[in-house]
């Protein structure tokens, strides 16, 4: 099994893996060994659309003996280019993970693209190291103009209260010391279920019923939706047991190109947003998405976005080049050049270097508190989350994963920071 994508992915290709798990399933890492494959799909960008397809083509022409499935947002959103390069595969849609079992019981093709999310269970998944990630809601209220993910998963299902609550009470018993609430749109939560929950009285729930040394880090919220509930957000943000850590895509400084893109905020608006979260907590991790070269922008409207990180000075960007999505509205638009682009998304990307060796900078030499939650990418290393989220990578010793360790900052890149352990304690 091989899983493409953003936190929602993983969160189905855990329920995939759960499925088949209980049924009796091991893992192979030979996929001609295997009596299934299953491609777990993203549809976000193109450069993942491409490593996908060629991984398609690969794996056709290996002969395998058992079912290919494809499942994910891209079985979705465009089954046909799916079944150009894996003719023989199976489909099925985020929403149907849960029938992983169904699809491996059929004699023959199956193809499960239709219906919604059922949201009345929620199955405890297991941890990776001591995280544990759950779906509080799939879909979004927004309509923005450069987005596929739209047409994969169109409706909002947000879980229940109780059910996400029973669920982290058990992910906690289990030993999940860092818990990621995720959605398309994490503001949107409960605006589709009776009486109108929100997501502050979703971690309200949490934190008055579910005991433990824990973090919860909440997914990512569109800027309109944020703005609506962002009073009580701040207000519960001060419990400890949140994370300051907020991801808040801006996608342009620029308020023509955020009409054409369908966006339902002003870069003023957006500003006043920021202003009020740093106001309420200086020090927290501000994230933001920057897409580069959509249509519409111009030199003048890509000047305005540059304005607004040096203004803003996050301290994380994701940025990306815009990619032609299909059946999107922004791909029948007047495209900007590719060369135009890449000159672009350089020159942004060396100013949110420039800006995040200063942000970062700044902790070097400094102790600090940090909860060991994962391993590195690095062999050899784990990673603390500081209060503010802030990464800190340090050597792997014995009795760290889990703990809250006292840590000295030695090192400091654009996007994380090195550190050196000087204690180990059991609680915050």
């Amino acid at each position: 099994m091989e899983n493409y994508g953003c936190a929602l992915a993983e969160f189905d290709a855990s329920i995939i893996a759960y499925q088949l798990e209980q049924a009796g399933y091991t893992r192979v890492n030979n996929p001609t060994e295997a009596d299934a494959v299953i491609i777990n799909t993203c549809a976000v960008r193109l450069d993942t659309e491409a490593k996908i397809t060629k991984r398609l083509d690969e794996l056709a022409k290996m002969g395998l003996k058992g079912r290919f499935i494809v499942a994910g947002c891209l079985a979705k959103a465009r089954p046909s280019l799916v079944l150009r390069h894996a003719p023989d595969a199976s489909l099925i849609s985020p929403q149907n993970a849960s029938r992983i079992m169904e699809v491996l019981s059929s004699p023959g093709k199956v193809f499960l693209l239709d219906g919604e999310r059922d949201t009345s269970q929620m199955p405890v998944l297991p941890l990776r190291d001591k995280i544990a990630t759950i779906m509080i809601a799939e879909g979004c209220l927004d309509n923005c103009s450069f987005c596929e993910t739209k047409l994969a998963r169109r409706t909002l299902r947000s879980y229940s209260p109780r059910l996400i609550v029973d669920t982290v009470k058990e992910l906690v018993k289990r030993g999940a010391k860092e818990i990621r609430l995720t959605g398309q749109d994490a503001a949107a939560y409960g605006y589709d279920l009776p009486g109108r929950v929100n997501l502050a009285d979703l971690l309200s729930a949490i934190l008055d019923k579910v005991e433990g040394d824990y973090r919860i880090r909440v997914g990512m919220m569109t800027p309109n939706m944020a703005m609506e509930i962002i009073d009580d957000i701040l207000d519960i943000y001060r419990d400890e047991r949140i994370y300051k850590f907020f991801h808040i895509p801006v996608q342009s400084g620029d308020d023509r190109v955020l009409k054409i893109m369908n966006r339902r905020y002003s870069v003023r608006e957006f500003i006043e947003l920021h202003k009020k979260i740093k106001s309420a907590f200086p020090d927290s991790l501000f994230a933001t998405d920057i897409i580069v070269g959509h249509p519409g922008e111009d030199e003048e409207a890509f000047r305005n976005t540059i304005k607004l990180v040096k203004e803003l000075r996050f301290e994380r960007v994701y940025l990306a080049q815009y990619s032609i999505r299909p059946r999107t509205l922004s791909a029948s638009m007047l495209q900007v050049p590719e060369p135009i682009k890449k000159m672009r998304s350089l020159e942004l990307n060396a100013v949110i270097e420039s800006i995040g060796r200063e942000v970062y900078g700044k902790y070097v030499g400094q102790r600090a508190k940090g909860l060991v939650t994962s391993r590195s990418f690095r062999s050899g290393y784990l990673t603390a989350r500081l209060e503010n989220y802030f990464p800190v990578t340090l050597p792997e010793g014995k009795g760290f994963m889990g703990s809250w360790v006292l840590l000295r900052i030695v090192g400091a890149s654009y996007f994380d920071l090195r550190g050196v352990v000087e204690g180990v304690t059991v609680s915050s």
